[in-house]
């Protein structure tokens, strides 16, 4: 398992990482809707704050805004230069970057808020897994948010693809695999213009691993 786990921790790196110069200028008009749905989390001033797999950083000011000065707002990610390319643009201002793992993160049990990703669930090697890892760290009664800036059939015609029925982001398959994993989904829009799944942690969730 560890061999497969770095294997995939490799290939992530090097796609991101060899896209991570040109990844704002490629999507310029997603802003709007990372503010959108940061909107939708219902976060409050002094909120503690984890943006997971945050590439280059363009949920991090909507973060900021949302949980106030008093906030905490982190952001994590696997590949360098993705992480790079945030401070280039001056995003480090608004959250702190950690080159990180989100199936192993170094934070506490239960010292978060909420977790925002972006295009995460399909780049998680052991989906279940992972989200009991970001469930570990969050608080019970705390938030989750699964977003991308377009929906699951606006995407896979952009990539050329048909939807598949194991689509992990498929109402059906995404309901079951957050609970096992100390979710509650709570409500799941997917159209043309984005996909948004937020879930709340459970409170009788036992946690991934000791900390």
């Amino acid at each position: 398992m560890a061999d497969d786990r770095g294997h995939d921790h490799t290939r992530v790196q090097e796609f991101f990482g060899a896209r991570a110069a040109d990844w704002d200028s490629r999507f310029p008009d997603d802003g709007p809707a990372y503010a959108a749905a940061v909107g939708e989390m219902g976060l409050r001033a002094g909120d503690c704050v984890l943006d997971a797999g945050c590439g280059t950083g363009r949920a991090l000011e909507p973060l900021r805004s949302a949980v106030g000065p008093s906030g905490t707002v982190l952001g994590c990610d696997l590949t360098p230069e993705m992480l790079a390319a945030a401070r280039l643009a001056g995003r480090d201002r608004s959250g702190r970057l950690l080159l990180a793992d989100v199936a192993r993160l170094p934070l506490r049990t239960g010292s978060l808020d909420a977790v925002f990703g972006a295009g995460l669930i399909s780049h998680l090697p052991q989906p279940a897994e992972n989200l009991r890892e970001l469930a570990r760290v969050v608080r019970p009664g705390g938030r989750l948010a699964l977003f991308h800036p377009v929906g699951r059939a606006a995407l896979a015609t952009r990539q050329g693809r048909q939807i598949t029925p194991d689509d992990l982001r498929a109402e059906p398959n995404l309901r079951p695999l957050l609970s096992r994993s100390g979710w509650r989904l709570t409500s799941c829009t997917d159209e043309d213009d984005r996909f948004l799944a937020l879930a709340v942690r459970r409170r009788d969730a036992t946690e991934s691993r000791p900390v």
